[in-house]
């Protein structure tokens, strides 16, 4: 009896009877599927799209779009999704953390959730870890999408700006943390919109999630422009400061190595400059 109340009440089992039941439902659409030619499978995509706006929501055709991704991938690459690959990818399409072992297809997996968001046109990124995986994955997976009829780009180290902006305008853009990262940090600074290389952020898959979420988001991203000001000023001032007098004209603090000019040091700097408040932005 106490088994049984345990069982009752445990929220993982519910959760896997829950994403068990949509996998059934994925599973027996799969010989009308297979049925299909390949033109008609294709027609999916467009048939898809059309009820997205038509009103239907991505949850309303996650089942289907799950069976013609499975089925792409048996004609393109000889692999068939398991369960485990297709439930998965159900918990990464409801934006939650699915976590997978190393050869248990978590590629694989990331292509049912990347097809179904890629249908909307707003643009899926998937997120990896380096360079190599970026390209590697998108020329692998991208036989799927591509059977499908989407666009699939790769984000490396050394792209132009058209390139990366012809790249960020395909359904799916595969790339890594670093360069989806400055080219939004650079998309900030540009002074015409029409620079931006960036569409609106929609929906993304990141692979290796503690390992960039965490570890690597200890690593700072930092980006500069040119200086809007000459740095003679930092020039002109350092020839200042020797004149200067410890513990009249600055405090020093040790602990917090830091130093805060007095009363009298900015009156006195004030006096070098021959200006009357050195707050006032026109005399630089």
């Amino acid at each position: 009896m106490l088994g049984f109340l345990k069982k009752l009440m445990d929220p993982n089992e519910k959760e896997l009877k829950r994403l068990d039941g949509i996998v059934q439902t994925i599973n027996d659409l799969e010989e009308g599927i297979k049925a299909l030619s390949d033109g008609d499978l294709r027609a999916k995509t467009s048939e898809f799209k059309e009820r997205l706006a038509q009103g239907a929501t991505l949850d309303d055709i996650l089942p289907e779009a799950f069976a013609v991704v499975r089925e792409a991938a048996v004609r393109t690459l000889g692999q068939r999704h398991f369960d485990v690959q297709l439930m998965g990818g159900i918990v990464l399409h409801e934006g939650r953390i699915a976590e997978m072992k190393t050869g248990e297809g978590k590629t694989l997996a990331a292509t049912c959730p990347v097809y179904l968001n890629a249908l909307t046109g707003r643009g899926v990124h998937v997120v990896t870890v380096n360079d190599y995986l970026a390209k590697r994955d998108a020329e692998w997976m991208g036989a799927i999408y591509n059977f499908l009829g989407l666009e699939v780009g790769a984000l490396v180290h050394g792209l132009d700006y058209a390139e990366r902006k012809r790249i960020y305008n395909c359904d799916i853009v595969y790339g890594t943390n670093n360069e989806f990262g400055f080219d939004y940090l650079r998309d900030n600074m540009v002074l015409s919109g029409e620079d931006i290389v960036q569409r609106e952020l929609y929906y993304a898959i990141v692979d290796e999630v503690d390992s960039i979420l965490i570890d690597e988001a200890r690593t700072p991203l930092i980006i500069s422009g040119a200086a809007e000001q000459s740095t003679d000023l930092y020039e002109r001032f350092s020839k200042l400061v020797i004149r200067l007098r410890p513990g009249e004209d600055y405090n020093v603090d040790e602990k917090a190595r830091s130093a805060a000019l007095s009363e009298e040091g900015w009156a006195r700097i004030e006096r070098m400059l021959g200006i009357d408040d050195i707050h006032d932005q026109s005399h630089f």
